[in-house]
């Protein structure tokens, strides 16, 4: 049985992000998951923590691989009604996994991005459920997008 949200987000700016959505949420009925590192750790409702992505260095695609088994396991572990991103990379293979499995799929897409679409909004517009974003500028990257104003 499908129960409760998860919000996922990488670290920095995303999580930042993602926190100002939190505290609307009851937090026996919603967790997070995000990249572990010294910025993330202080959450106020459970949390789990995926492997830190970079692009650039050259163990990323094992970080990917694992980070792909991670979200497999914590999704089969939390079974969310409903999926909250705001990004960055290491949030697709959960988001495509909950699509899968019947989640419904909610992403904001990055307060930074006024003028251009992030790689990742690109890839999750495509089976999102409700797709968010914070500039009117992006509608026309993302004509089917809901703009509400900024989450700040």
């Amino acid at each position: 049985m499908k129960r409760g949200v998860c919000f996922i987000s990488s670290t920095g700016g995303h999580l930042s992000q993602i926190r100002q959505l939190l505290s609307v949420f009851n937090k026996e009925d919603a967790c997070l998951i995000t990249e572990g590192n010294q910025t993330s750790s202080k959450n106020s409702m459970r949390t789990y923590y995926l492997q830190q992505q970079d692009r650039k260095k050259i163990t990323f695609p094992i970080v990917v691989l694992l980070n792909i088994f991670l979200s497999m396991y914590f999704y089969f572990k939390i079974k969310p009604k409903v999926i909250i991103s705001t990004g960055a990379g290491a949030v697709i293979p959960f988001c495509f996994i909950g699509k899968v499995f019947g989640s419904k799929i909610i992403f904001i897409e990055s307060f930074a991005k006024i003028n251009s679409p992030t790689i990742t909004g690109r890839i999750i517009y495509k089976i999102a459920d409700s797709f968010y974003i914070q500039w009117e500028e992006l509608r026309e990257y993302y004509p089917n997008s809901i703009y509400k104003g900024t989450i700040y």
